[in-house]
C-alpha cells in the first residue's frame, strides 16, 4: 500500500520535480526493466528478517537516470524502513557525517549519491561505521588527546556512483553486495512509458510509445522526460492524446533527429569531423563544443559509442565510419587516418 503523499501525478502545482518524483516507482512490483537485480535483493530481505538483522550494505553503480535512486526508495519501502538520502559532495566534513549517523533510526537505509566524491577523511570515518556501528574519534592532540567513540543505531547503506573505480579498494569491499544497472531494452522502456502516462493522465498510442522507447537511449529517466514533452503539445493541440504525430513535432522542437541524435551529440560529432580523421583529445573536444570534460565522458559519449558512433582511443577521440554516415558525410581515406 502506498503511503499517503501531497502529491498526485497529473496535478500542476509543484512543477517538473514533483512529476518525476510521481513517477517513480513505489516498490518492486512497479521497478521495471532490471528484473535481475530484484531476485538477490528480495533474498537477501527475506534472510535479513528471518535473523532479525539490518540488510547488508549495497552499492549500485551504472550510468545516470538508470534507476539507482529509485531502487533505493523501492528498497525502503519494501522493508518498511526510514530512509535518509544524501550526496558524496554535500559530506565534505567528517562531522556532516557524523551529525548524519548519528540520528539514524535502527534499520535506516542511508543512501548516499556519488559516493565516488567523498572526502577521503569522510570516508575512513565510514569504516567503522559500517563494519561495527561505532564512529571513533578523536579529540585535541599530543598528551591530552582522548579517543571517543560513539555507537550507531544498525543501518544499511546504500551507495550509488557512476564511477565505481573512483572507490578505494578497502571502501569498496566493505559493500556486501554490488549491483550493477545496465541499460534498459526497448520493450522495458515501452512498459515505464505506458506506466508513466497513466499516472500522467495522458492517451499514449502504440506508435508513439514504441518511438519514445527507441530514443530513450535506454534509459527511463529519458523517456520520462521525452514523454513530459509531448505531454505538453499533446495537452495544448491533441486534446491529451500522445500519437506519432505529437512525437514527431516534440522531436522538431527539441531538435531531435530520426537516429535520435540531439544538439549535444551533434556537436560532438560535428567537432571529430572537423578534425578529419584526426584523434581529438577529452579537453580540446570539451573546448571545442563548449561542455563541460565529465559531461561529455559520462553523459553524451557512452550513448553516442553504443551506437557505433564514435569511438575511444589511448589518442584521442574518433568517429566511426558509421560517425560519419550519422552526419551524411563521407569518411576521410584511411591513409589520413592512419598518417594521423
Amino acid at each position: 500500500m502506498r503511503p499517503p503523499s501531497s502529491f498526485e501525478p497529473g496535478v500542476s502545482e509543484g512543477g517538473e520535480v514533483d512529476f518525476e518524483r510521481g513517477l517513480q516507482p513505489q516498490d518492486f512490483s512497479e521497478f521495471l526493466g532490471q528484473e535481475n537485480l530484484l531476485e538477490p535483493l528480495r533474498l537477501m530481505i527475506r534472510a535479513a528478517l528471518e535473523r532479525e538483522e539490518t540488510v547488508e550494505h549495497l552499492l549500485f553503480t551504472g550510468l545516470p537516470g538508470l534507476g539507482k535512486t529509485s531502487l533505493a526508495m523501492a528498497l525502503a519501502k519494501e522493508l518498511g524502513a526510514p530512509l535518509k538520502m544524501t550526496s558524496g559532495p554535500a559530506l565534505s566534513r567528517a562531522k556532516d557525517l557524523v551529525g548524519i549517523l548519528s540520528q539514524l533510526e535502527k534499520g535506516t537505509l542511508l543512501f548516499i549519491d556519488e559516493i565516488h566524491r567523498l572526502p577521503t577523511e569522510v570516508e575512513e570515518y565510514l569504516y567503522g561505521a559500517m563494519d561495527r556501528f561505532q564512529i571513533e574519534w578523536t579529540f585535541d592532540a599530543g598528551v591530552h588527546a582522548r579517543l571517543l567513540k560513539l555507537d550507531l543505531q544498525p543501518f544499511t547503506l546504500v551507495g550509488a556512483t557512476t564511477r565505481e573505480a573512483l572507490l578505494t579498494p578497502p571502501f569498496r569491499s566493505r559493500f556486501g553486495h554490488h549491483l550493477r544497472f545496465e541499460p534498459y531494452s526497448e520493450s522495458a522502456l515501452a512498459q515505464i512509458l505506458v506506466r508513466s502516462a497513466q499516472l500522467l493522465r495522458i492517451k499514449l498510442d502504440d506508435a508513439a510509445t514504441a518511438i519514445l522507447a527507441d530514443h530513450s537511449r535506454g534509459t527511463p529517466r529519458v523517456a520520462n522526460r521525452l514523454l513530459r514533452r509531448t505531454r505538453d503539445i499533446a495537452q495544448l493541440e491533441n486534446d491529451n492524446h500522445v500519437d506519432e504525430a505529437v512525437v514527431k513535432r516534440t522531436f522538431s522542437l527539441l531538435e531531435i533527429d530520426a537516429r535520435g541524435l540531439e544538439r549535444p551529440d551533434r556537436r560532438v560529432l560535428e567537432a571529430l569531423a572537423q578534425a578529419a580523421g584526426r584523434p581529438l583529445g577529452l579537453k580540446n573536444l570539451g573546448v571545442a563544443v563548449g561542455e563541460a570534460e565529465d559531461t561529455i565522458a559520462e553523459v553524451i559519449e557512452p550513448w553516442l559509442i553504443r551506437q557505433g558512433l564514435l569511438q575511444r582511443t589511448p589518442q584521442g577521440r574518433l568517429l566511426t565510419p558509421e560517425g560519419w554516415l550519422a552526419l551524411g558525410q563521407a569518411p576521410p581515406p584511411l591513409s589520413d587516418s592512419a598518417e594521423a
